[in-house]
């Protein structure tokens, strides 16, 4: 189970990962999100996985709520968050604080992911912009799974935000573009062994691989950054 970030780069090094495990990947979340198809909800029933990837703070709560084992977990990599209109539209100006200020105000819709970047967007960022008051009313929750970058390229969000390696394989959005530094969230994600593998020595060797160099180049194609 891997939760959007991670998902291209993972989709990608299938290949390697049954080659080095000598069995058939089968993905079965690819999301936090909400509802009962969510990674939390699906390890709270005891679904039968092998290796759980998500952002390093819910590995770390799976963890403590003895879904996830200790042992054998790593981090993979670093994510930042960024946001895109429909294709078409034009480009927003977000390249400084100041413009991602006035492009919120602007806005007439705003997207956001029930996992990281929505939390941020949410919690954090309107509120350092002194804006939350005038933007958190016209902001929609993606959930269920679906990414944002789907519903802004079916025109029902102005723009969005969410991991840049969730926006870059979405079909129908333009315009791809990085917070400012300034107010930039990155965050880390990474794999452990979840409680109820069968297969505990063969995840442990598959997240072994996931972190090291060999896996970089998918990781780094997929917006990523690797920690190697």
């Amino acid at each position: 189970m891997t939760s959007g970030a991670f998902t291209a780069a993972h989709l990608a090094l299938i290949p390697q990962l049954e080659r080095l495990t000598k069995t058939k990947i089968v993905t079965a979340s690819t999301s936090i999100g909400t509802g009962e198809t969510s990674i939390p909800n699906r390890l709270k029933r005891g679904e039968v996985v092998d290796i759980v990837i998500v952002a390093e703070g819910v590995l770390r709560q799976f963890m403590a709520d003895g879904l996830v084992l200790a042992d054998g977990h790593a981090v993979l990599a670093r994510s930042s968050i960024a946001m895109a209109v429909r294709a078409g539209a034009p480009k927003p100006d977000i390249g400084t604080v100041d413009a991602l200020r006035s492009t919120l105000l602007q806005a007439k819709s705003i997207g956001y992911s029930a996992s990281e970047s929505g939390k941020y967007l949410t919690t954090q960022l309107v509120q350092r912009l002194g804006i939350a008051d005038q933007v958190l009313g016209k902001c929609r929750l993606v959930g269920g799974g679906e990414r944002v970058g789907a519903v802004v390229a079916r025109g029902e969000l102005e723009i969005g935000f969410q991991q840049l390696s969730e926006l870059l394989p979405v079909q129908g959005i333009a315009h791809i573009t990085s917070l400012p530094p300034e107010v930039q969230k990155v965050s880390s994600f990474a794999a452990g062994v979840a409680a109820t593998s069968p297969e505990k020595a063969r995840a442990r060797s598959a997240i072994a691989f996931l972190a090291s160099p060999e896996a970089a180049k998918a990781i780094t194609k997929s917006g990523l950054e690797p920690m190697v």
